[in-house]
């Protein structure tokens, strides 16, 4: 899959912009807030209807309008679709986004807050892997927004005088998305892990021994009774915290390079390299799964990365189908479309 065009209206700091990009790699370099991060969030918006920066529609338009648009042509294996997305304050002060469904479009970012990954709380982690499970799998998206409601729900009543007597049917609800949601989190994690056994060692330059691992006080269970125990296991301490402290949302991903811990021992480069590694290894398992390759939306992958490192990153995205790369300085890549934004435009190099 490719994009074959992309034109914005009033949206971030491109007043207006008709962009037709390379099939294959596009380097896109200028100074710091001339709107390189912006080209790569239309983009996204573009394929997905959703930021990877923000979840507050009213940020995307321009400043002081009421409204920004987002079209294209995307391409793929059946021939060439239209799409048109918009983004409006109604009446009431409120944003809506609308637009067209893509079923097969797929795209993987990264980004600086991709080192939260390796150093921020579980919540970071977990995020990561819902997010490639559900690049893999339709159901899981879903899923995850219902648990998250019946959880919200069980911990509101965990909040009540008579919650023991009420909890029964919120924690049959609970243990079976809950388990459909850690099933699918172990085989993304187990695809990842594979690909991922060959991306950092390809990118470093040097043998090293990187593991990924989904770790959940479930151990190996895979049915729904299982998570029904450990909630009845945990239920004095519940009812005494108002808190539910058993399922996939208490879950972790356990990342090691050589045996270390890296989130405790990894150095930033390491830290940031694994981090690229990361998103690099999802396009493999997500090609298999959608039928067509992902588009790479990379900012500023190369920054502190020394140059042989550098160059390692460049041999393997060149082998993606279509990717976008992010860089304050002007990159000599060979085969490579070079453009410079500026102020909200974007030219050839």
């Amino acid at each position: 899959m490719q994009i074959g065009c992309l034109v914005l209206r009033d949206f971030r700091n491109y007043r207006s912009l008709s962009y037709r990009p390379s099939a294959r790699l596009n380097v896109l370099s200028g100074r710091n807030a001339q709107g390189k991060t912006n080209l790569l969030e239309g983009l996204g918006v573009l394929l997905t209807g959703r930021s990877f920066r923000t979840s507050r529609l009213g940020e995307l338009p321009s400043w002081e309008t009421a409204a920004s648009t987002l079209s294209g042509e995307l391409i793929h294996t059946e021939g060439t679709r239209s799409v048109r997305r918009t983004i409006q304050r109604l009446e009431d002060g409120t944003w809506q986004s609308a637009g067209d469904v893509c079923p097969w479009a797929r795209v993987i970012v990264f980004g600086w807050q991709d080192l939260g990954i390796l150093n921020g709380p579980p919540a970071a982690r977990r995020n990561f892997i819902d997010g490639f499970a559900a690049r893999l799998y339709a159901g899981h998206l879903p899923a995850l927004l219902r648990y998250r409601q019946i959880l919200a729900r069980r911990n509101r009543l965990l909040q009540t005088s008579d919650a023991e007597s009420r909890l029964a049917p919120w924690d049959e609800q609970l243990a079976a998305i809950g388990m459909e949601l850690i099933d699918r989190r172990r085989r993304a994690v187990a695809a990842l892990s594979t690909e991922l056994a060959r991306v950092y060692p390809a990118l470093a330059g040097t043998r090293r021994k990187v593991q990924v691992a989904y770790r959940t006080s479930l151990g190996e269970a895979t049915e729904p009774a299982a998570l029904l125990a450990a909630l009845e296991r945990r239920r004095a301490e519940e009812l005494r915290r108002r808190l539910t402290l058993a399922g996939p949302h208490r879950d972790d991903l356990a990342i090691e390079l050589d045996g270390a811990d890296v989130r405790a021992f990894g150095s930033r480069g390491e830290q940031r390299l694994l981090a690229l590694a990361l998103r690099l290894a999802e396009v493999l398992p997500v090609t298999e799964a959608a039928g067509t390759p992902p588009v790479l939306l990379l900012d500023d992958a190369l920054s502190e990365l020394d140059a042989v490192v550098g160059a390692n990153v460049l041999h393997e995205i060149q082998s993606a189908e279509q990717v976008f790369l992010t860089s304050p300085e002007p990159l000599a890549v060979n085969g490579a479309a070079r453009w410079i934004v500026d102020a909200g435009e974007v030219a050839a190099a």
